[in-house]
């Protein structure tokens, strides 16, 4: 199952975090099963299912049948943009129009540029901030409480 999960995280341009951030699990769950320490628990492969309600159920859990269900489009799928595939060209569209296209989008960017304004910023004064205690809390569920000494000034 694990390089199933692969599987749609490449799919979906997700990185490990982001596909944790995506499920709400913890990022570390997800690197435990990528790296093979963890199999999935049934919450994370519930997650998958409701969060990503096109992968098919029967795929993700046995490797049989497609990855997304019937009917669904692989080209429609909202993905998590990459770097290189925001300028490809579209097969249709002629030399012509994509060096137009690339021609408007400099002269917007030219037209937004502003001259720098320089602005003299003046610091507020903050209130005296003292720590008056740490606290530390551990995987244990346990926590060690610090109060600093108060030093004579």
């Amino acid at each position: 199952m694990k390089d199933r999960i692969k599987i749609i995280m490449e799919n979906e341009n997700l990185t490990p975090a982001k596909f944790a951030d995506r499920l709400q699990i913890n990022r570390a769950i997800v690197s435990h099963i990528l790296n093979g320490r963890n199999n999935p628990s049934l919450d994370v492969v519930t997650r998958i299912l409701t969060e990503m309600n096109y992968i098919n159920p029967e795929w993700l859990l046995n490797g049989t049948g497609e990855i997304y269900k019937k009917g669904v489009d692989s080209e429609s799928i909202a993905r998590e943009p990459d770097l290189f595939s925001q300028d490809e060209p579209k097969p249709d569209q002629d030399a012509e129009e994509i060096e137009k296209q690339k021609e408007i989008a400099v002269k917007k960017m030219i037209n937004n540029l502003q001259s720098p304004v320089n602005k003299i910023v003046e610091m507020e004064q903050l209130a005296d901030k003292k720590i008056t205690q740490i606290i530390i809390y551990y995987s244990n569920n346990t926590f060690d409480t610090f109060i600093p000494h108060k030093v004579k000034e």
